[in-house]
């Protein structure tokens, strides 16, 4: 009788250490995750039971963008391969009869401006593309008279200008880089930001007095500036953009011709790291 509780035990105690051993090869590396998971390693149960924190690997910058999701490649808004054609225009004109501005009285005149400028672009990655623009502006302005007063009665100083005329052209070609930023997992608006490599020329005539003094003047520019804004998508091809410069580097080299015969020069160079209301730009786009 006694032996045969021997051997029962025995046999109880063989099969709770086969028991033990497929266990331990369940949580060895190679299997599934899943079933890994079930068993932690020694380590970090012999951590977890004296108490210590567990080591965490520090999460790189590329980690910590990702994160952010401004590089996450599921916030696609501009596929790659896709074209993009659009351009903005504008125009405006005014008319004066005796008007007064602060100290500018009896102002006559009349003028208009006209700005177009057509664009191309090509995603060379999603939410990056490059291309082109033209711009070209025209301005024209008639003073048939003004008067300038200052100080008071007896001791004034009275300046007229009489049959002023101001034709001025403007016009440059850009390489233009675009990056889209798109609002979370919207489809419809995005803001961009659009980088512009510059250079173009002017053309200028002003005529004044009675008889005519004339003066021609040219030049050209060169500038780096950065204009962001918003994109709207009316359809699947087809959005609304709005942008507007708020930085840039210029040069810009001048010559004057007077009468045919006095010639002057100016250089002048500016960099600007305030908003420009007056290159607020509305326009529309096609994605093809």
């Amino acid at each position: 009788m006694r032996t045969s509780l021997r051997t029962i035990l025995a046999a109880c105690c063989i099969a709770a250490s086969a028991t033990i051993l497929r266990a331990q090869e369940l949580s060895a590396p190679g299997l599934p995750a899943d079933t890994a998971r079930t068993c932690p390693p020694a380590a970090a149960t012999a951590a977890t039971a004296s108490g210590a924190p567990i080591a965490e690997h520090p999460k790189t910058i590329n980690e910590k963008r990702r994160e952010r999701g401004l590089t996450d490649p599921r916030n696609l808004f501009v596929p790659k391969g896709q074209w993009v054609f659009g351009g903005t225009a504008s125009y405006s004109t005014h008319t004066n009869e005796g008007y007064q501005f602060l100290i500018v009285e009896g102002i006559d005149s009349k003028g208009y401006t006209v700005r177009v400028s057509p664009m191309i672009a090509y995603a060379l990655t999603d939410n990056m593309a490059l291309g082109g623009r033209f711009i070209y502006s025209r301005t024209l302005l008639e003073l048939d008279k003004a008067e300038l007063q200052l100080g008071d009665e007896g001791s004034d100083t009275d300046l007229k200008a009489n049959n002023y005329y101001s034709l001025r052209h403007n016009y440059s070609v850009a390489a233009i880089w675009r990056q889209y930023i798109p609002l979370g997992r919207n489809k419809r608006f995005a803001l961009f930001n659009e980088t512009q490599l510059s250079v173009g020329g002017t053309q200028a005539r002003f005529t004044n007095d009675s008889p005519v003094k004339g003066t021609y003047e040219t030049g050209y520019t060169l500038s780096l500036g950065i204009s962001p804004g918003i994109v709207a998508f009316a359809t699947n091809n087809m959005a609304v953009e709005v942008n507007v410069g708020v930085m840039g580097i210029s040069y810009t080299h001048t010559k004057q011709v007077h009468n045919q015969v006095t010639v002057g020069k100016r250089n002048t160079s500016m960099m600007n790291f305030k908003v420009n209301i007056f290159s607020i730009g509305l326009g529309m786009a096609f994605y093809l």
